[in-house]
């Protein structure tokens, strides 16, 4: 076996992961591939290339995309405060757009695992007026702009208003249309909607420091459906705001995507975007913040990298990209993740 294969094959083997998928993929080419375990666990459906699952805040990336490709356009300045698209915006009108992309806004940003709804509730949900209560919840930033980084889910949910202020469209209806299809990725592959069928059910180990925890952010009532041998089944959901964590897909779709990055001319994103979108932010102090527009940096064994994990109840998600070897990759568990375990590390080193 392979030894990145042997890696992966650890963590269903030793129970840290019902199932998943990997992808190892150079700008037109899979360059290595596994996948292991199961999609639902009771009824031990194998993960296949067309299973899908959350993808979480790897979206971010995706957000960031979009907002670059209308500041290509002419619609946004990436200097200019964003109170200017969105006459409601609830924290000082001196913060900028490149500040919301950089998590330099000073933006609070709480537990977020409450924010789900269920597959019934999808179509009535109201996202504007959810997203209004947390914002007067947690009003008060908390550093100046620029002044240090500060992880926010609700600033990339206040650049998803922006993307539907200025173009007109639905958040996902734009990103669709101005991303994903452009690059022939099909809703199947990387999109917005759940399909049971073909979907990865997230699971959380009970025997787990963390599972007594789970309480205390969720409503377990409402986020959990049974128990399934060593593991607690979530019930399948989408999260209340689709720019900082929506996107639903396959190893595959996620590949294909930054694929299309990885190349100099490609159709998403003139050189001067792409340019922008991986320089790192400096702070008012004049240190490096460690992300670019959305993108984290990273070494491994030398080689720079950028990437994004995705983390919540019941899924964990890391995308990566090399840009001198231009390289990237994907990995995608169905297991609770809530931090970025740079888990790629384990793996890409084998590789690279």
């Amino acid at each position: 076996m392979h030894p990145a294969a042997r890696v992966l094959h650890e963590e269903v083997a030793k129970g840290r992961t019902p199932g998943l998928q990997y992808l190892h993929f150079g700008a037109d080419s899979i360059m290595f591939r596994y996948m292991d375990g199961v999609a639902d666990v009771a009824r031990r459906r194998r993960v296949e290339r067309t299973t899908t699952f959350n993808g979480l805040s790897v979206t971010k990336t995706v957000t960031a995309t979009a907002i670059l490709q209308l500041v290509e356009s002419g619609a946004l300045e990436l200097d200019r405060p964003a109170a200017e698209c969105l006459p409601a915006f609830p924290y000082p009108d001196d913060i900028t757009i490149r500040q919301l992309l950089t998590h330099a806004a000073g933006v609070p940003n709480p537990i977020p695992l409450r924010w789900t709804h269920g597959e019934a509730e999808h179509a009535s949900f109201d996202r504007d007026a959810f997203f209004a209560r947390e914002f007067a919840k947690h009003g008060r930033v908390k550093s100046a702009p620029n002044e240090r980084f500060a992880y926010s889910n609700l600033g990339f949910q206040l650049l998803g208003q922006v993307i539907e202020s200025v173009s007109g469209m639905p958040f996902e209806r734009y990103v669709s249309e101005s991303i994903l299809e452009r690059v022939g990725l099909s809703g199947d592959e990387l999109g917005f909607t759940l399909d049971t069928a073909l979907h990865a059910r997230g699971y959380h180990r009970r025997r787990s420091l963390s599972y007594p925890l789970l309480g205390l952010f969720m409503d377990r009532a409402k986020a959990f459906e049974g128990r399934e041998g060593a593991w607690q089944a979530f019930r399948p959901y989408y999260m209340n705001g689709p720019a900082y964590g929506g996107l639903i897909g396959t190893a595959d779709g996620f590949a294909r995507y930054v694929q299309t990055l990885l190349d100099p001319a490609n159709a998403l994103l003139s050189p001067v975007m792409m340019s922008a979108l991986f320089t790192e932010n400096i702070l008012r102090c004049g240190a490096a913040s460690g992300i670019c527009l959305s993108w984290f940096t990273g070494v491994l064994d030398g080689e720079p990298y950028f990437d994004h994990a995705g983390g919540g109840g019941g899924y964990y998600a890391e995308l990566r990209i090399y840009p001198r070897l231009r390289r990237g990759s994907v990995l995608l568990f169905n297991r609770t993740g809530v931090r970025n375990v740079h888990f790629l590390d384990r793996v890409d080193g084998h590789l690279i």
